[in-house]
């Protein structure tokens, strides 16, 4: 296991007001990152810049002021651009030349939690050997301030909602539109409660919103891309042709068909890979998933004569096998989708614009382009643990784990991991058999439970 204390596998997270999510870790993050990126510009002979957005929550404010302190008394300046979804934040450091890019966001956590990503000034999340040296600077002795001139300046950025919404709306293709089409599109009541309904309403759409009314404590609470059902609810009531969920930072998507059945990452990504294939744009016929997507969209694109790569589960890791290969199409079964000719990292907004584009090419709904893929029975059960020992190391689950290995054979498979984010064990099972695979999983469960169960 990682001997870090502040970094997992999506940057620092945690409860609001304890270790390591208070405010005296913020102004200590601020001062190391504004450290660390401050002697990567120094060559440059310019003022490094650190831009800083965040989701709904109500403790962003108590970081973004921590984070902006301590940066400043660096001597490196801040722009603070507000709510923007974490891609939001990826583009424009990259797009106004910053030399960090900072989102404060827990993703699809509730409002309790928090925290801190770290973009590097290509837009891309940054490496581990990097977040490693932020940390140590953080856990160690602080940096030297600066003297009283050389102070830095916060500064607010008006039009970055602006810039990103024509961002979005130039990654759909020019010669076509959404003029006619009903949506159904849920915010999370979080980062994209203004970004989302107007990028969908300027290309003509007739939109019906969801989780758009933030108030610092609803984000996430039962809406949202893990809230599927009273998105698909409202799709059947208005008769709309697609719904859109995104998370609290709408850096992932789930989309629910006309019918009101739920199209998850898996699908997308099944259905952008085949028709960026048919296009000649999928490069090096292979795309990127995590060791959690469904072994039938494995299946799927191996028919297509496409080759897939799995990688660690987060969408950094993705992104990583991406590039360290040369692939433009990436994701996550949990709806992080990443189209590298576009952008950095997972974008909800974008992937749903890409399927949107799909459909209206082949005039199509969307119960239609998404039968490219048949999922195999899978089941994912979360246990909350008291602690995280080697899984190799606990003799029962073994034992359990070889037995139903053996009787699944070649027609599933068992992945037993630890959240990178949360106190949890997630166990999952795939298979031929929907009765069988619970039952499996449901073993597996009892035994962790009994071993490290909270």
């Amino acid at each position: 296991m990682s001997q870090r204390q502040l970094f997992g596998t999506d940057g620092i997270r945690g409860v609001a007001n304890e270790f390591p999510m208070t405010a005296e870790v913020a102004v200590r993050l601020g001062q190391a990152i504004a450290h660390h990126f401050r002697s990567k510009s120094a060559q440059e002979s310019h003022r490094t810049r650190i831009l800083i957005g965040k989701d709904t929550r109500i403790s962003g404010y108590m970081f973004e002021s921590g984070l902006a302190a301590g940066i400043t008394s660096m001597g490196a300046d801040v722009q603070l651009v507000g709510p923007l979804p974490t891609p939001g934040i990826s583009f424009l450091t990259t797009g106004m030349r910053a030399d960090a890019g900072i989102v404060i966001s827990a993703s699809h956590n509730a409002y309790q939690d928090n925290g801190i990503k770290i973009f590097g000034r290509d837009g891309f999340k940054l490496p581990d050997h990097e977040e490693a040296a932020i940390e140590a600077l953080v856990m160690s002795e602080t940096p030297p301030v600066c003297d009283a001139r050389s102070i830095g300046k916060a500064v607010r950025i008006d039009d970055a909602t602006g810039r990103y919404i024509v961002f979005l709306k130039n990654t759909f293709p020019k010669d076509l539109s959404l003029d006619g089409l009903r949506i159904v599109l849920d915010c999370a009541n979080g980062a994209a409660y203004k970004v989302a309904p107007a990028v969908l309403r300027e290309l003509g759409a007739e939109v019906f919103t969801l989780g758009v009314e933030p108030d610092g404590y609803n984000i996430n609470h039962k809406c949202g891309s893990l809230y599927p059902d009273s998105l698909a609810a409202r799709v059947r009531e208005t008769r709309a042709d697609i719904g859109i969920s995104l998370d609290g930072d709408a850096d992932r998507v789930i989309l629910v068909d006309e019918k009101g059945a739920v199209v998850d990452g898996d699908r997308i990504i099944a259905l952008c890979a085949i028709s960026l294939q048919e296009s000649g744009e999928l490069q090096q016929n292979t795309v990127v998933t995590t060791v959690m997507s469904n072994i039938g969209l494995e299946i799927a694109l191996r028919k297509r004569g496409i080759q897939l790569v799995r990688s660690n589960v987060g969408d950094r890791y993705v992104v990583e096998a991406m590039r360290e290969g040369g692939f433009n199409l990436g994701g996550e079964q949990s709806g992080h989708i990443i189209f590298t000719d576009h952008t950095t990292t997972g974008d909800g907004m974008l992937a749903a614009l890409q399927v949107l584009a799909i459909m209206r090419r082949r005039r199509a709904r969307l119960s239609e382009v998404a039968q490219v893929m048949t999922p195999s029975p899978q089941v994912l059960i979360n246990i909350q643990v008291r602690q995280k020992p080697d899984l190799e190391t606990l003799e029962p689950l073994q034992k359990a784990l070889a037995v139903i290995e053996s009787k699944l054979g070649d027609s599933g498979r068992v992945l037993i991991r630890y959240s990178g984010t949360e106190p949890k064990a997630r166990v999952m099972v795939e298979g031929p058999d929907d009765q069988l695979v619970h039952e499996f999983a449901n073993q597996l469960a009892e035994v962790l439970k009994a071993e490290i169960g909270a």
